[in-house]
Formats: structure tokens, sequence, C-alpha cells
């Protein structure tokens, strides 16, 4: 696999997880926010596991400590993510999640001496944050008053954190030269038991439907198992920092995606947004200057 191919493998991901909002609105009504969330882990992260190919379970007692750290950060996601949206709105959790996860992955990265972020990530991530934070609120900006929720947004920070330290603790397993299936089949396959009692308690009843059955399925299939799969694969040849930024790409999916299906309409200022996220996702995949 080429770098080239590292990034457009995460951009792929990026673009199954855009679809996540507009599955998840399909839900029947009533179906608590945390349990779609969790029912896609707890589908599909066996599904991961299962799948899995290699050196499965073959790791030192450190890196059975990241693994640990990993799985309960992949759990912390939709337990922090999905309440955050419920509680501040789509909008404004997707800007704070999406826009804190690179920040956080670049701060990490530098703290635990694998790199320090490079300038042009610095100004993508500039641009991808923008761009995300102009598209997602370009609505309100006409006018229409935001409610701020301040737990709302510290969950949504979190989400950001928790998606920030799985990626960081997978790449770092991936350098040390595991099958990137094996570990996130691991990670994740852990982390749907410790979602699981979350599922279950919030009630099964939404997924005995078809509408809430097919949206349990695309999330585990698409959003969790075939997208952490090319995520995997793509974090061989992408550093960590850049591929929590690449991951914004989601969020100009997600608007795409509720104008042509859901039925959302966009300003003009959003798609400016859209333009600027482009140009920042453009900068990240095209091959470094040697």
């Amino acid at each position: 696999m080429s770098t080239r191919q590292g990034p457009i493998l995460i951009l792929t991901a990026a673009l199954l997880w855009g679809s996540t909002g507009t599955a998840a609105s399909f839900a029947p009504e009533g179906a608590p926010a945390a349990a779609v969330g969790s029912a896609g882990l707890v589908l599909g992260g066996p599904l991961l596991l299962l799948t899995a190919r290699g050196n499965r379970l073959r790791y030192s007692a450190f890196e059975r400590c990241l693994l640990l750290l990993g799985t309960c950060a992949v759990a912390g996601y939709p337990l922090t993510f999905y309440p955050a949206v419920a509680r501040g709105g789509v909008a404004i959790a997707t800007v704070i999640a999406l826009g804190s996860a690179p920040v956080f992955a670049g701060l990490l990265t530098w703290i635990t001496g694998q790199g320090r972020p490079t300038a042009r990530w610095g100004v993508a991530t500039v641009l991808a944050v923008s761009g995300c934070a102009v598209l997602v609120l370009g609505p309100q900006f006409s006018g229409a008053s935001a409610h701020i929720d301040p737990a709302g947004i510290a969950l949504a920070g979190c989400a950001g954190l928790s998606y920030a330290v799985y990626s960081l603790v997978g790449g770092r397993l991936i350098a040390r030269g595991h099958a990137s299936g094996t570990v996130m089949g691991a990670m994740f396959g852990a982390a749907s038991l410790l979602v699981l009692p979350v599922l279950l308690c919030s009630g099964l009843g939404w997924l005995a439907t078809p509408r809430g059955a097919a949206v349990a399925l695309h999330l585990a299939v698409f959003t969790t198992f075939v997208a952490y799969l090319l995520f995997g694969y793509g974090l061989r040849h992408t550093t960590i920092a850049v591929a929590t930024t690449l991951t914004i790409a989601e969020a100009a999916v997600a608007a795409v995606l509720g104008v042509l299906i859901v039925g959302e309409r966009l300003p003009l200022i959003s798609w400016c947004g859209a333009a600027v996220l482009a140009v920042a996702l453009i900068l990240l995949t095209r091959p470094a200057q040697s």
C-alpha cells in the first residue's frame, strides 16, 4: 500500500461514518439515542473480532494495557457523542466532537513522543475545523438562535477525546507490528461487551421492528465493521494527527446526505464551509514533496 492510499482509505471510512446520522434518523420513534449508537458497536464489534486475522492475542503486558485503554475509549465514544447530540443538537455536537478530535490527537501524539505535528497538518487542521464549523452551523448563522448546553458541550468534547485516544492506541499497536484487523477487532470486540448493558437496559423493542433492525444492521456493518477495517488499514501509512483531521470529512458527507435524503436545506455559507473543508482534505491527501 502506498502512502497516498492510506489517507484515501481513511477518507472512505469517513464517507461511511457520515451516513450515521442519516441512518439513525430512520430509527423508530422513541428509540434512545445512546441505545441506537451502542447497537452498532454491539453488533459490529464482534464482526471485527471474528474476522480478524494475524497474531491475535499475542500482546506484551504494556500492549495489553494499551488495548484496555483503547477499548475503554471505543466504548466511551457512543456513550458520550449520542447523548451530546440529544442535549446540544446535532450541529453543536458534531462540530465540537469532530473539531476537537484532531487537536487532541496532535497534542497526544506530541506528548507521547510519537512525533511533532507538521506545519502542513496545522494549516490543514485549522482550515478543516473552520470549514466544518461553517458547514454545520451555517443555518444558525442566518439568524436562528442556538441553545448552548454546557453538559452537551462537555460530552461532545469527551467524544472527541475518546476518538483521538483509540485512534492513537490503534496506530501505536499497528506500528509495533500487529495486524490492523486484529487490533481493531480486539478493541471493538471488547468494547461491545462494555456497552451491551446500556443497550439491554434501554430496551430492545425498537430493534424488533423492521426499521430498527435495518438501522442497527447499517450501523454495525457499514459504519463499524467496514469503516473500521478501512480505518485500520489506512493507519498503517497515515499519522494519527492526519487521520483524525481527514475524518472531519464525515461532517460534509452527513450534510450532503441530509440534503439529498432527509430533505434538509443548506444556505450558501454552509457550502462555502464545505469548500474550505475540501481544500484542507486535498492538502492532507496530496503527497508531501521531498
